[in-house]
């Protein structure tokens, strides 16, 4: 069977029109974060969005001064979470958490976590970079 000129071209078209859509690209860990400055911070949920490729926690940081900060924390995806356990239900808003992990190259209030220990007391593991130094587990400067 002989492919008409006309199924070519729709073929042709259907292949420009894939490469032409935008594609999500996947960073490493060494794009945005920095393994030579491990952070450890406490504070209040603020946020907690599920969402791929990483999902994020946000939260309020009480400063030395008093003040506070909000912070957001890239964790792994939706699903390996879930499968620890982390849920909306386990992250509510207000409840406190403390976060062991990396702090955002630009020196904004942004880092990767780690470790996410709950208001229950259970540490997880809620990084998904597989070259993040925290692998293994931060330890704070």
């Amino acid at each position: 069977m002989n492919p008409t000129p006309k199924l070519l071209g729709a073929l042709a078209v259907a292949g420009f029109l894939g490469a032409a859509l935008p594609a999500n690209a996947h960073h490493a860990f060494s794009a945005e974060f920095d393994a030579e400055k491990p952070i450890e911070l406490k504070g209040q949920v603020t946020k907690l969005e599920l969402v791929n490729p990483h999902s994020w926690l946000y939260l309020d940081v009480k400063q030395p001064d008093g003040s506070v900060a909000n912070w957001g924390f890239e964790f792994g995806a939706p699903f390996s979470l879930k499968e620890k356990g982390i849920t909306k239900a386990s992250l509510p808003v207000g409840s406190e958490v403390s976060i062991q992990g990396f702090r955002a190259k630009n020196g904004k209030n942004f880092g990767y976590a780690v470790t996410t220990t709950l208001a229950d007391g259970r540490s997880v593991k809620t990084g998904g970079a597989q070259d993040a130094p925290g692998a293994q587990a931060a330890a704070p400067q």
